[in-house]
Protein backbone atom coordinates (compact mmCIF):
# COMPACT_ATOMS: atom_id res chain seq x y z
CA UNK A 1 0.00 0.00 0.00
CA UNK A 2 1.43 3.37 -1.02
CA UNK A 3 2.25 5.87 1.71
CA UNK A 4 0.40 9.13 1.09
CA UNK A 5 2.16 12.33 2.11
CA UNK A 6 1.27 15.97 1.44
CA UNK A 7 3.66 17.75 3.83
CA UNK A 8 5.92 18.91 1.02
CA UNK A 9 3.13 20.47 -1.01
CA UNK A 10 1.51 21.93 2.11
CA UNK A 11 4.72 23.65 3.24
CA UNK A 12 6.65 24.30 0.04
CA UNK A 13 4.26 23.70 -2.83
CA UNK A 14 4.41 27.24 -4.15
CA UNK A 15 7.98 28.09 -3.15
CA UNK A 16 9.69 24.84 -4.23
CA UNK A 17 7.20 22.72 -6.16
CA UNK A 18 9.78 20.24 -7.46
CA UNK A 19 11.20 19.58 -4.00
CA UNK A 20 7.64 19.18 -2.68
CA UNK A 21 6.84 16.70 -5.46
CA UNK A 22 10.01 14.66 -4.80
CA UNK A 23 9.30 14.62 -1.07
CA UNK A 24 5.66 13.57 -1.36
CA UNK A 25 5.65 11.37 -4.45
CA UNK A 26 9.13 9.88 -4.59
CA UNK A 27 10.45 9.69 -1.02
CA UNK A 28 7.14 8.70 0.56
CA UNK A 29 5.10 7.60 -2.44
CA UNK A 30 7.81 5.30 -3.85
CA UNK A 31 10.69 4.67 -1.42
CA UNK A 32 8.63 4.37 1.77
CA UNK A 33 6.04 2.30 -0.09
CA UNK A 34 8.45 -0.47 -1.16
CA UNK A 35 7.31 -2.87 1.56
CA UNK A 36 8.47 -5.89 -0.45
CA UNK A 37 12.03 -4.75 0.36
CA UNK A 38 11.64 -3.30 3.87
CA UNK A 39 8.55 -3.06 6.04
CA UNK A 40 7.27 0.31 7.20
CA UNK A 41 8.44 -0.65 10.68
CA UNK A 42 11.98 -1.30 9.44
CA UNK A 43 12.03 1.95 7.48
CA UNK A 44 10.94 3.86 10.58
CA UNK A 45 13.74 2.25 12.57
CA UNK A 46 16.37 3.18 9.95
CA UNK A 47 15.05 6.74 9.65
CA UNK A 48 15.03 7.36 13.40
CA UNK A 49 18.60 6.16 13.84
CA UNK A 50 19.80 8.17 10.82
CA UNK A 51 18.21 11.39 12.09
CA UNK A 52 19.47 10.81 15.63
CA UNK A 53 23.01 10.20 14.35
CA UNK A 54 22.94 13.66 12.73
CA UNK A 55 21.52 15.27 15.85
CA UNK A 56 18.33 16.24 13.98
CA UNK A 57 15.95 15.91 16.91
CA UNK A 58 13.52 18.52 15.61
CA UNK A 59 9.90 18.45 14.46
CA UNK A 60 10.75 16.01 11.65
CA UNK A 61 12.27 13.64 14.21
CA UNK A 62 9.12 13.93 16.31
CA UNK A 63 7.04 13.13 13.23
CA UNK A 64 9.11 10.04 12.49
CA UNK A 65 8.91 8.90 16.11
CA UNK A 66 5.11 9.15 15.97
CA UNK A 67 5.15 7.32 12.63
CA UNK A 68 7.38 4.61 14.08
CA UNK A 69 4.89 4.02 16.84
CA UNK A 70 2.06 3.75 14.31
CA UNK A 71 4.21 1.31 12.34
CA UNK A 72 4.47 -1.05 15.31
CA UNK A 73 7.51 0.00 17.35
CA UNK A 74 6.49 -0.08 21.02
CA UNK A 75 7.89 1.83 23.99
CA UNK A 76 10.30 -0.91 25.06
CA UNK A 77 11.63 -1.29 21.53
CA UNK A 78 12.24 2.43 20.95
CA UNK A 79 14.12 2.59 24.26
CA UNK A 80 16.35 -0.30 23.16
CA UNK A 81 16.84 1.17 19.68
CA UNK A 82 17.98 4.53 21.03
CA UNK A 83 20.17 2.89 23.68
CA UNK A 84 21.94 0.79 21.06
CA UNK A 85 22.33 3.75 18.69
CA UNK A 86 23.76 5.90 21.50
CA UNK A 87 27.05 3.96 21.42
CA UNK A 88 27.51 4.79 17.74
CA UNK A 89 25.76 8.15 17.33
CA UNK A 90 26.78 9.77 20.61
CA UNK A 91 25.49 10.04 24.16
CA UNK A 92 24.25 13.69 24.03
CA UNK A 93 22.29 12.91 20.86
CA UNK A 94 20.69 9.95 22.61
CA UNK A 95 19.63 12.13 25.54
CA UNK A 96 17.95 14.57 23.18
CA UNK A 97 16.28 11.73 21.28
CA UNK A 98 15.04 10.09 24.49
CA UNK A 99 13.42 13.29 25.70
CA UNK A 100 11.33 13.52 22.55
CA UNK A 101 10.59 9.79 22.37
CA UNK A 102 9.37 9.80 25.96
CA UNK A 103 6.89 12.57 25.14
CA UNK A 104 5.65 10.87 21.97
CA UNK A 105 5.02 7.50 23.58
CA UNK A 106 3.52 9.03 26.75
CA UNK A 107 1.05 11.09 24.72
CA UNK A 108 0.19 8.10 22.55
CA UNK A 109 -0.31 5.74 25.49
CA UNK A 110 -2.52 8.28 27.24
CA UNK A 111 -4.58 8.68 24.08
CA UNK A 112 -4.80 4.91 23.64
CA UNK A 113 -5.96 4.44 27.22
CA UNK A 114 -8.66 7.02 26.81
CA UNK A 115 -9.79 5.46 23.53
CA UNK A 116 -9.92 1.97 25.05
CA UNK A 117 -11.90 3.32 27.97
CA UNK A 118 -14.39 4.96 25.62
CA UNK A 119 -14.84 1.64 23.83
CA UNK A 120 -15.72 -0.01 27.14
CA UNK A 121 -18.88 2.06 27.65
CA UNK A 122 -21.82 3.40 25.68
CA UNK A 123 -21.76 6.90 27.18
CA UNK A 124 -19.42 9.56 25.74
CA UNK A 125 -16.48 10.68 27.87
CA UNK A 126 -17.33 14.30 27.19
CA UNK A 127 -15.25 17.44 27.50
CA UNK A 128 -12.58 18.33 30.06
CA UNK A 129 -14.30 19.24 33.31
CA UNK A 130 -12.71 22.69 33.45
CA UNK A 131 -15.48 24.35 35.48
CA UNK A 132 -14.72 22.06 38.44
CA UNK A 133 -10.99 21.50 37.83
CA UNK A 134 -10.08 23.25 41.06
CA UNK A 135 -11.89 20.54 43.01
CA UNK A 136 -10.05 17.62 41.36
CA UNK A 137 -6.57 16.16 41.53
CA UNK A 138 -5.82 15.14 37.93
CA UNK A 139 -7.90 15.45 34.78
CA UNK A 140 -11.62 14.69 34.75
CA UNK A 141 -14.23 14.86 31.98
CA UNK A 142 -17.94 15.65 32.08
CA UNK A 143 -20.80 14.69 29.77
CA UNK A 144 -24.34 15.81 30.74
CA UNK A 145 -26.86 13.08 29.90
CA UNK A 146 -29.98 14.65 31.44
CA UNK A 147 -30.50 18.15 32.80
CA UNK A 148 -34.29 17.97 33.28
CA UNK A 149 -36.33 16.08 35.90
CA UNK A 150 -33.20 14.47 37.39
CA UNK A 151 -29.68 15.58 36.58
CA UNK A 152 -27.57 12.71 35.22
CA UNK A 153 -23.92 13.23 34.29
CA UNK A 154 -21.23 10.88 33.06
CA UNK A 155 -18.06 11.75 34.98
CA UNK A 156 -14.78 10.26 33.77
CA UNK A 157 -11.50 10.27 35.69
CA UNK A 158 -8.07 9.64 34.20
CA UNK A 159 -5.89 7.16 36.17
CA UNK A 160 -5.11 8.59 39.60
CA UNK A 161 -7.67 11.39 39.31
CA UNK A 162 -10.06 11.98 42.22
CA UNK A 163 -12.28 14.77 43.47
CA UNK A 164 -11.83 16.56 46.78
CA UNK A 165 -13.63 15.61 49.92
CA UNK A 166 -17.08 17.18 49.67
CA UNK A 167 -20.58 17.17 51.18
CA UNK A 168 -23.98 17.32 49.48
CA UNK A 169 -26.14 19.52 51.70
CA UNK A 170 -29.94 19.54 51.65
CA UNK A 171 -32.71 20.74 53.95
CA UNK A 172 -34.78 17.78 52.78
CA UNK A 173 -34.09 14.90 50.39
CA UNK A 174 -30.98 15.44 48.33
CA UNK A 175 -27.77 13.45 48.11
CA UNK A 176 -26.36 11.63 45.12
CA UNK A 177 -26.34 8.21 43.45
CA UNK A 178 -23.34 6.90 41.52
CA UNK A 179 -23.66 4.11 38.94
CA UNK A 180 -20.26 2.79 37.84
CA UNK A 181 -20.10 2.14 34.09
CA UNK A 182 -16.45 1.51 33.16
CA UNK A 183 -13.01 1.09 34.68
CA UNK A 184 -11.94 0.78 38.31
CA UNK A 185 -12.39 3.41 41.00
CA UNK A 186 -12.69 4.25 44.67
CA UNK A 187 -15.34 5.68 46.98
CA UNK A 188 -14.72 6.66 50.59
CA UNK A 189 -16.74 8.27 53.37
CA UNK A 190 -15.06 10.18 56.17
CA UNK A 191 -13.94 7.84 58.93
CA UNK A 192 -14.64 4.69 56.92
CA UNK A 193 -12.56 2.34 54.77
CA UNK A 194 -12.45 3.07 51.04
CA UNK A 195 -14.59 0.93 48.77
CA UNK A 196 -13.25 -0.37 45.44
CA UNK A 197 -15.65 0.31 42.57
CA UNK A 198 -16.22 -1.70 39.40
CA UNK A 199 -18.72 -1.52 36.53
CA UNK A 200 -22.23 -2.28 37.78
CA UNK A 201 -21.61 -1.05 41.33
CA UNK A 202 -24.08 1.47 42.75
CA UNK A 203 -23.20 3.95 45.50
CA UNK A 204 -25.92 5.73 47.48
CA UNK A 205 -24.57 8.91 49.05
CA UNK A 206 -26.84 10.45 51.70
CA UNK A 207 -26.83 14.21 52.26
CA UNK A 208 -24.47 15.63 54.89
CA UNK A 209 -21.91 12.80 54.45
CA UNK A 210 -18.32 13.86 53.76
CA UNK A 211 -16.85 11.72 50.97
CA UNK A 212 -14.77 11.54 47.79
CA UNK A 213 -14.61 9.33 44.70
CA UNK A 214 -12.29 8.84 41.75
CA UNK A 215 -10.23 6.46 39.64
CA UNK A 216 -7.80 3.78 40.67
CA UNK A 217 -4.14 4.64 40.09
CA UNK A 218 -3.82 2.31 37.11
CA UNK A 219 -7.25 2.64 35.49
CA UNK A 220 -9.56 5.11 33.82
CA UNK A 221 -12.91 5.25 35.57
CA UNK A 222 -16.41 6.50 34.73
CA UNK A 223 -19.60 6.71 36.73
CA UNK A 224 -23.00 8.26 36.22
CA UNK A 225 -23.70 10.86 38.88
CA UNK A 226 -27.41 11.35 39.57
CA UNK A 227 -28.67 14.19 41.69
CA UNK A 228 -31.36 13.16 44.16
CA UNK A 229 -34.09 15.85 44.21
CA UNK A 230 -34.34 17.82 47.42
CA UNK A 231 -34.82 21.23 48.97
CA UNK A 232 -32.06 23.83 49.43
CA UNK A 233 -29.47 21.53 47.83
CA UNK A 234 -25.84 22.65 47.61
CA UNK A 235 -22.35 21.20 47.43
CA UNK A 236 -19.57 22.09 49.84
CA UNK A 237 -16.10 21.38 48.45
CA UNK A 238 -13.43 20.69 51.03
CA UNK A 239 -9.75 19.68 51.13
CA UNK A 240 -8.09 17.49 48.54
CA UNK A 241 -7.37 13.81 49.10
CA UNK A 242 -3.63 13.84 49.74
CA UNK A 243 -1.17 11.72 47.80
CA UNK A 244 -0.40 9.83 51.02
CA UNK A 245 -4.07 9.04 51.64
CA UNK A 246 -4.63 8.03 48.05
CA UNK A 247 -1.38 6.09 47.75
CA UNK A 248 -2.25 3.97 50.78
CA UNK A 249 -5.24 2.59 48.85
CA UNK A 250 -3.17 1.42 45.89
Amino acid sequence: MAVKQTAGRDALGEFAPKFAQLNDDVLFGEVWSREEQLSLRDRSLVTIVALMAQGLVDSSFQYHLATARKNGINRQEIAEILTHAAFYAGWPKAWAAFRMAKEVWAEAEEGDGKARHQNDMVFPIGAPNDAFAQYFVGQSYLQPLSTSQVGVYNVTFEPGCRNNWHIHHAAQGGGQILVCVAGQGWYQEWGKRARKLQPGDVVNIPPEVKHWHGAAADSWFSHLAMEVPGEACSNEWLEAVTDAEYGALN
